[in-house]
C-alpha cells in the first residue's frame, strides 16, 4: 500500500487523541488559555461531568475575528513570541487545543477585545458551520458541547459522569491553587460548587481547596538554592489522607503529576506516615527556564528536570528539616466527631436531703452530730433526714487529700503539661497551662524509642545487652542471607546476631532500651520487613522501617500503670524529641483540648 497524505479532519482527531481523551483534559486547556489570557475571574459551567457540555467564560484580553479563524488552526499560538520554547512562561503553548477539541465535539468560540465589536465562530465536529457577531463582555467564551458523539469509539471509553465531573473538578483545583490571585467559579448542573475570590494569599487559596483545617495543622516551607525556589504548605504527619490525591505540585505556576517529586515526598515523610497514609502537600518550585524541559508530554502533565538529584535533595532535606524543627507538635485538637461524642447526662433534681458526709463519724449518735442541747424533736427530725451513708459493698473508693512528698510542678513551664493521672492503664491525662492533654502512652514511648534507633544508624551506637545465653532463631534460608548481609548494620541498632548454620541466625544481643523481649519474634519481624519492602529501597532505607518495626516491639504497651514520675518523664522526653507528636503510623500521639473547648462541654461558655 502506497503512502498517503492523512486529511486535515483526520490529523485532527489523531493529535485530540493526544491531548483531548475525557472532558477533564479539555477543561484543562480552556482554562489555561484563559489564565494566560490575563484573566482575573474565570466561570465554569459544566453539565453531566462534561460530556455533554463544558463551559469557560473569562475577562481576559479577547480576541479580534481574524485571531480567532487563527486559534482554530493547528500549531497556531500566541504564547511563543519566537523560537525559544525552552523560555515559556505560559501554560499553554502548542497551539493544539481548540482545534483538536473543535474536531471531536461542537465548539463555540465567542470573544471580544475591550472596546472592540463581540464574534462568534460554532464548528461543528471539524466544519465551520457558523460566523458572525455576538454580544458578551470583553474576554472569551469557548462552549464545548457533545464530545466525542461521532467518535464511539472515544465516547465508550469515558466513565461515569460522576467520576468525569470529579476528574474537571480536581483540574480547576490544581489550577486555581497555583493562581491565588484569580478568582474562580464551578457550576455543575446548574449547582454551584466552587467559589473562590482572587487576591488571595498561598495559604489560604490552599486551605480552601483541601481543608480548612490544614491552615492551623500545616508548615510552611520557604527554601532557596541558587536559582531554585521552593514554596507552599504541607501538612504536619499527623493530618493526613487514605490516598495521594491531596498532593499538588507545580512547577513554575504548572500543575504536574511528576514521580520524581512524588517520590521526594515519600522520602521527606519516611518513618513519619504508614504505608497507606499520604500527607497533604502543595508544593511549589520555581526554577529557571534552562533547567526544565516543559515540553516532553502532549498535556504538558510531565516535565524533565536537568539535575533531578538536586531537586529531590531539595524536597527531602528541606521537608524533613522543616518537620524537625515543629518538634513533638500534633495535630492541634481533637477531631469534631471525638468532641461530638460528648454528652451530658441529664440531670434529676435531688431530694430535699441533708448529706452528712463531711461528718467524722458516720453512725455518731445525733446527740454528738447536732450538740446535746439540742431539741429532742429536732433530734428525731434531722435523724430521719440524714442519710445513712455507709457505702454499700460495690461503691466506689473515695478520694481523700494526703501531704504531698514534694511540690506539684507547675504546668506553666512544659508545653504538654504535668501528669494528673492515667485512664484506662493507656492514656496519660495531663494539665497544661492553656488546656487538658490526652497523651497515648504506647504510641509515643513508641516514636520516642525509634527516634532512638535512628539516632543509632547515623553514628551513635545503640546501648546493647548481652544475652546470658545466646538464643538460636529458625528461619529459611533466604531470610538468613537477608540477616546476614544486613549483619553490621543491625548491629549499630544495638542487634548483634551472627550466621548458625545454613537455616538459623543466633542472636548474641538486643538492643538495651527494648528491655526484656521475644528474640524470636523480633528477629523473625526484621526477616519479614527485609523481605518485604520495595526492593528498590535501598538498605538505609530499608533499615529506616526495621528499626520501625523494632521499636514496636520496645515501647510501653497500652494497658501498663505507669507511676507519677514515669509519666512526667515521658512527657519531658517528647518535649524535646523530634517528630514524637506522631506515632510510628502517623497517628497523633498527643491531642490538646483549649480551656475553652472544656468549658463548652459543661454548658459554660
Amino acid at each position: 500500500m502506497s503512502i498517503r497524505r492523512l486529511p486535515e479532519t483526520l490529523v485532527n482527531r489523531i493529535a485530540a487523541g493526544e491531548v483531548v481523551e475525557r472532558p477533564a483534559a479539555a477543561l484543562k486547556e480552556l482554562v489555561e488559555n484563559a489564565i494566560d489570557a490575563g484573566a482575573s475571574r474565570i466561570s465554569v459551567r459544566i453539565a453531566e461531568g462534561g460530556i455533554s457540555r463544558l463551559e469557560v467564560e473569562d475577562d481576559g484580553c479577547g480576541m479580534i475575528a481574524a485571531d480567532m479563524a487563527l486559534a482554530l488552526e493547528r500549531h497556531a499560538t500566541s504564547k511563543l513570541p519566537d523560537d525559544a520554547i525552552e523560555d515559556v512562561t505560559t501554560l499553554g503553548f502548542r497551539g493544539e487545543a481548540l482545534p483538536s477539541i473543535a474536531s471531536v465535539a461542537r465548539l463555540t468560540l465567542d470573544s471580544r477585545v475591550a472596546g472592540g465589536d463581540g464574534w462568534r465562530r460554532v464548528v461543528d465536529n471539524g466544519v465551520l458551520v457558523a460566523e458572525g457577531p455576538a454580544a458578551l463582555s470583553h474576554g472569551t467564551r469557548v462552549l464545548v458541547e457533545d464530545l466525542f458523539a461521532r467518535v464511539p469509539a472515544r465516547r465508550k471509553f469515558l466513565r461515569s459522569a460522576r467520576s468525569e465531573y470529579a476528574a474537571c473538578l480536581d483540574v480547576v483545583k490544581r489550577l486555581a491553587m497555583a493562581r491565588p490571585d484569580v478568582g474562580f467559579v464551578v457550576e455543575h448542573d446548574r449547582r454551584r460548587v466552587l467559589d473562590v475570590q482572587g487576591g488571595q494569599d498561598q495559604l489560604s487559596r490552599v486551605a480552601a481547596l483541601t481543608q480548612r483545617e490544614l491552615a492551623v495543622n500545616s508548615i510552611g516551607i520557604d527554601l532557596h538554592r541558587g536559582d531554585v525556589h521552593i514554596g507552599g504548605v504541607i501538612s504536619l504527619p499527623t493530618f493526613n489522607r487514605g490516598i495521594a490525591d491531596h498532593q499538588y505540585l507545580f512547577v513554575n505556576g504548572r500543575p504536574v503529576r511528576d514521580r520524581l517529586l512524588v517520590g521526594a515526598l515519600r522520602g521527606a515523610y519516611a518513618d513519619l506516615l504508614a504505608r497507606d497514609r499520604h500527607p497533604v502537600v502543595a508544593l511549589f518550585l520555581d526554577v529557571p527556564g534552562g533547567e526544565v524541559d516543559v515540553n516532553v508530554h502532549p498535556a504538558k502533565t510531565e516535565v524533565r528536570f536537568r539535575d533531578p538529584q538536586l531537586i529531590r535533595g531539595m524536597i527531602v532535606g528541606g521537608l524533613r528539616r522543616a518537620l524537625d524543627e515543629h518538634g513533638f507538635r500534633s495535630v492541634q485538637r481533637p477531631a469534631e466527631a471525638a468532641l461530638a461524642a460528648w454528652q451530658q447526662e441529664p440531670v434529676t433534681p435531688p431530694a430535699p436531703t441533708l448529706f452528712a458526709s463531711h461528718l467524722p463519724y458516720p453512725h455518731a449518735p445525733a446527740t454528738h452530730l447536732f450538740g446535746a442541747d439540742t431539741d429532742p424533736a429536732t433530734h428525731a427530725l434531722l435523724r430521719d433526714r440524714v442519710i445513712d451513708f455507709a457505702p454499700p459493698p460495690d461503691a466506689l473508693p473515695m478520694g481523700r487529700a494526703e501531704a504531698a512528698t514534694a511540690p506539684v510542678p507547675q504546668g506553666d513551664a512544659h508545653p504538654l503539661g504535668i501528669a494528673r493521672g492515667q485512664i484506662a492503664r493507656t492514656y496519660i491525662v495531663a494539665e497544661a497551662e492553656d488546656g487538658l492533654v490526652i497523651v497515648d502512652q504506647h504510641a509515643a514511648h513508641e516514636r520516642l524509642v525509634l527516634e532512638q534507633l535512628r539516632r543509632g544508624m547515623s553514628g551513635q551506637a545503640v546501648p546493647r545487652q548481652g544475652l546470658l545465653l545466646p538464643e538460636i532463631v529458625e528461619l529459611d534460608e533466604p531470610a538468613c542471607d537477608r540477616l546476614e548481609a544486613a549483619a553490621s548494620q543491625l548491629m549499630a541498632l544495638g542487634v548483634e546476631l551472627e550466621r548458625f548454620g545454613p537455616a538459623a541466625m543466633m542472636v548474641r544481643a538486643t538492643p538495651a532500651m527494648l528491655g526484656a523481649i521475644d528474640c524470636r519474634k523480633l528477629i523473625t519481624d526484621i526477616a519479614d520487613d527485609l523481605a518485604g519492602y520495595d526492593a528498590a529501597l535501598g538498605l538505609s532505607e530499608r533499615l529506616e522501617l526495621v528499626a520501625a518495626t523494632m521499636a514496636c516491639h520496645g515501647s510501653v504497651r497500652a494497658g501498663r500503670t505507669l507511676s507519677v514520675a514515669e509519666m512526667n518523664a515521658l512527657l519531658r522526653t517528647m518535649e524535646v524529641t523530634p517528630h514524637s507528636g506522631q506515632c510510628n503510623h502517623g497517628r497523633p500521639t498527643w491531642v490538646k483540648m483549649s480551656l475553652g473547648e472544656v468549658e463548652k462541654l459543661f454548658g459554660r461558655k
